[in-house]
């Protein structure tokens, strides 16, 4: 008899509830919770430096939760809001975020056994790791949904309150590179790599994703790199099928 309750055959079960998988859950995601506090701060001091209010900074991090897209929302944030530069914000907030959309479709063969009353607000709490911690949980027969919902709103609650201690210290992180702060971004997506890593012919999708990432970053100005390069990554992998 198994000695992991919240562990059960992938192809036997249906996602239920029981909140012996809260633990674990949470435990999953920990590893995450440096890079998100510190994701946080550089974004909490970026608003200061734009002369947000607080106020303002933590209704963004409560309903748009979008890490990395609010980055690129608030370095783009005209001096003049008019309807055309509000169409251009949710533009390039939204092709910063369609990954998500990809991985909650993932996610549809657990959580679409729920009632989707459970099934869509869960979908509001998925993060590039803990849609890692969550996959590589189902992988191994997992299908209780507090695993995943467990952990997700704990690095919920990080990501809104870590941007107040940077909020109030955005006069002494002016200087992204002094403290290092300017290369949280590229090693917490750098380290989410790790344990994705599924052997060098997996990893093809990424490097080509990568080069035409920095190939259209060279010719065309604003965020369509981002986009080029998630579209170019899953082409190719589509191309290459599995192994």
């Amino acid at each position: 008899m198994s000695h992991a309750p919240h562990l059960q055959p992938h192809h036997a079960t249906r996602a239920y509830w029981a909140r012996d998988a809260i633990i674990p859950g949470i435990y999953a995601i920990a590893p995450m919770l440096p890079g998100t506090l510190a994701f946080g701060l550089a974004f909490g001091a970026q608003c200061a430096q734009k002369q947000f209010s607080l106020a303002e900074v933590e209704v963004m991090m409560a309903i748009v939760y979008g890490g990395l897209s609010q980055f690129v929302a608030v370095q783009s944030w005209p001096d003049v809001l008019t309807a055309s530069t509000i169409a251009t914000l949710a533009l390039v907030t939204t092709t910063v975020n369609i990954r998500f959309a990809l991985m909650s479709a993932s996610l549809q063969p657990w959580f679409g056994t729920l009632p989707p009353w459970q099934a869509y607000p869960s979908m509001l709490l998925v993060t590039d790791g803990g849609w890692l911690a969550a996959m590589r949980y189902r992988e191994h027969g997992g299908a209780n949904a507090w695993f995943f919902v467990g952990g997700g709103i704990v690095l919920y609650f990080a990501w809104l309150l870590s941007s107040i201690p940077g909020y109030l210290l955005a006069e002494q992180l002016t200087d992204p590179k002094k403290y290092g702060v300017d290369l949280v971004m590229p090693a917490f997506y750098a380290a989410m790599l790790v344990p994705a890593w599924k052997g060098a012919r997996r990893a093809i999708p990424w490097g080509i994703a990568g080069i035409v990432a920095l190939f259209v970053h060279w010719l065309v100005p604003g965020y369509w790199f981002i986009i080029s390069g998630a579209v170019a990554g899953s082409v190719s992998a589509g191309v290459m099928g599995d192994d």
